[in-house]
Order: C-alpha cells, then sequence, then structure tokens
C-alpha cells in the first residue's frame, strides 16, 4: 500500500483553501480526492495527541502495537474493494463487514466481528430549496461505517456530506476526552449524526408548517396534492435513516465492550435519548402529514360539492328560458298567444321574472 500520512496544519491549509477555490470538486471519485486517493486523513493519537509518525498506515499500526499506546484513526472517502483490500488485511477486518464499507446501502446497525465492533451509521442532510414542490428534494442521505478496535479506528464515509473533519479537530481539542481511546470517536461520530437529525427534523418543521397553512388556507383545495406525497416520501426517507439506529445505541450503551470504555458509555445514553427525541418528532410528523393529506382531500370533496351546486343551480335557471323558447319553437299554427302584438314581450318577461326568482332562491339557500 501507498498509503501517505497527512500531518501538519499547513498542509491541511492548503487543501482547504483549494476546496475554497474549487468547491465542486467531486469527492466521490477516488482520482479527485483531495489526497489522490480513497484516504482523506490518517493520524496516530496517544495519551489524546496528535503524534507524528512516518512512513504508511501498515508502518503506524506497527508502532501503536508495539508500544502498547494510543490508537490510529483512519478515514476514508467511498473506497473501492481493491483499495480496502490492503486495510482490511492489515486491521483483519471480517469480509462481511468489510463488504458491507464498500457496497453501503445498509441500514444503521452494530455488529460484533471478535474485539471489532462494526457500526453503520445513516447521515441525513437537508437539501435547500426555493420552494417545495411535487419534485423537491428535501433530505439527502448518506452512510458512515466505523470499525473500532482496541487501538485502531477507521471510518468509511459514502455520500458528499456528513464531513468528519470538523469532528476531528474538536476531538483534538479536547485531549482528556481522546485519550479515553477509539471508542471516543465511535461516540462523538454518534452524536454528531444524531444532531444533525435534529437539525434536519428542524427544518422540515417548517416545510410541515407551510404545506399545513397553504391546505388550511382559504384556496386550499387548490394546493397540488404532489407536495404533500413528495413531503411525505421524504419523511419516510428520514424516518429509515432514524429509527433503526435506537437498537445499536442501546447495545452500545447497556453491553459491556472490551473495545468501549465504560466512561463512555454513559455518553451513548445521552445520545440515545436525543435520538428518542428525533424519533418522536418524526412520529409526530408522520401522523400530522397523514392529517394534512385527509383534510386537503375533504376540502377538495367540499369544494368539488360547491361547485356542482353552482353549476346545477345555473343549470335550472337556463332550463326555464329553453323550456318557453322550445314549445315555441315548435311549428304550430295554434298556439297561445302566437299572433298577439305584445306575446314577444310577455314570454320574455315571464322568463326573465322566473328566472329571477329562481336566482334569488338559490343565493338564499347558498348554492349560488
Amino acid at each position: 500500500m501507498n498509503l501517505r500520512k497527512v500531518t501538519g496544519l499547513g498542509r491541511v491549509g492548503r487543501l482547504r483553501g483549494l476546496a475554497r477555490r474549487r468547491p465542486r470538486v467531486d469527492l466521490s471519485h477516488p482520482a479527485r480526492s483531495p489526497l489522490g486517493s480513497s484516504v482523506v486523513n490518517c493520524v496516530t493519537y496517544r495519551d489524546g495527541y496528535r503524534v507524528s509518525v512516518p512512513g504508511d498506515v501498515a508502518e503506524a499500526v506497527k508502532r501503536v502495537r508495539e508500544s502498547g499506546d494510543g490508537f490510529v484513526w483512519l478515514g476514508l472517502h467511498e473506497p473501492t474493494s481493491r483499495e480496502f483490500a490492503g486495510i482490511a488485511e492489515l486491521f483483519d477486518l471480517h469480509p462481511l463487514a468489510v463488504e458491507d464499507a464498500v457496497e453501503a446501502h445498509q441500514r444503521p446497525k452494530l455488529e460484533r466481528y471478535g474485539e471489532t465492533l462494526f457500526a453503520v451509521l445513516k447521515t441525513v442532510c437537508y437539501v435547500e430549496h426555493e420552494e417545495l414542490t411535487a419534485t423537491s428534494e428535501v433530505v439527502d442521505t448518506g452512510e458512515i461505517m466505523v470499525f473500532v478496535g482496541q487501538d485502531f479506528v477507521v471510518t468509511v464515509r459514502h455520500g458528499r456530506h456528513g464531513s468528519l473533519g470538523p469532528l476531528r479537530e474538536g476531538l483534538e481539542a479536547d485531549p482528556v476526552r481522546l485519550a479515553q481511546g477509539p471508542s471516543t470517536v465511535l461516540h462523538a461520530v454518534a452524536d454528531q449524526v444524531v444532531d444533525d437529525y435534529l437539525r434536519v427534523i428542524d427544518s422540515v418543521q417548517e416545510d410541515m408548517d407551510l404545506v399545513e397553512t397553504e391546505v388550511f388556507a382559504e384556496h386550499g383545495a387548490r394546493v397540488d396534492p404532489g407536495r404533500i406525497y413528495q413531503l411525505k416520501r421524504e419523511l419516510l426517507e428520514l424516518k429509515r435513516a432514524v429509527v433503526p439506529l435506537g437498537r445499536p445505541l442501546e447495545e452500545l450503551a447497556t453491553r459491556p465492550s472490551r473495545v468501549v470504555a465504560p466512561d463512555i458509555q454513559a455518553y451513548f445514553r445521552d445520545v440515545a435519548d436525543h435520538l428518542q427525541r428525533a424519533t418522536e418528532q418524526i412520529a409526530s410528523f408522520d401522523e400530522l402529514i397523514n392529517s394534512i393529506l385527509q383534510a386537503h382531500l375533504a376540502r377538495v370533496t367540499v369544494a368539488q360539492n360547491e361547485d356542482m351546486r353552482k353549476i346545477t343551480a345555473w343549470a335550472a335557471i337556463v332550463a326555464v328560458p329553453t323550456m318557453v323558447c322550445g314549445m315555441y319553437g315548435m311549428n304550430f299554427d295554434h298556439m297561445p298567444e302566437l299572433h298577439w302584438r305584445y306575446g314577444y314581450g310577455m314570454v320574455v318577461g315571464v322568463i326573465s321574472v322566473a328566472c329571477v326568482l329562481l336566482y334569488r332562491a338559490f343565493r338564499r339557500s347558498g348554492w349560488l
């Protein structure tokens, strides 16, 4: 493997400057990664501090295991099977977990392979849009896979959001916390993912409020039902990302493990509490969107009934002149008032009076 380790703030600063000049870099393609491969970063930590170790990942792992202190954090972005093969051999990762990490599209879960934990977390991102339409994308999802061992953490990210760079900087600013071992990284990743859930939920709440206001407005029956269905579909995607994570977090908070420090388990309980809040909000959204859809359908039905009453009323009014004119249109010589000088005016007057009386009757009954 030729996986070079990046150290030093100068190099990181240059990479950030490059990202600002070219904000549309496609990180999903290994050849366009800032490091020239799927490796985002590889850092060795000892006593909570970043230490410089020359060589590649294998050399960093070798030194950590020889000293019996510290751990290696390797971050990857959408690696291929070939790129991940050497890493899997180096850290003795289970083939099933490796397959999941490469292929992605997994449900949130926690699996144990010997002394290694494998966690899958779904990341979510709110997609900004000027107006909610029947085809608007509201929620975008990705994945973060985390391998946790006694002396290593391997994070594999899929998708264009959920970057772990700010998370790494935050942990490095708290050496006491980072010194507790690799499980600290797993907790920090889970905490960030759940916090993102809550932020996305707050943004989705605004879309829900907007649709609800429009449906119950004066012309709510004219709201495009496709917008409601689209919001429901996006809410279902958010639900699939959030709800299944409850069981893995509960297991991390309650089930002892050699790679999870006892002090860290209490923090997992806090993350599980936040996830429970997100789950309850999504459940309430689900009920609300169903109520909004039913209310919209009811308003459409009422509007259609009102239109039918108006059509029926006008049809009854038009039927009077149609009937009278139809009778006098028959070719008979002997008809009442047919040759009378004022017959035409009388017929028009009778028709007008009858139509006015019908119109007033329908207005009084609320049909017009």
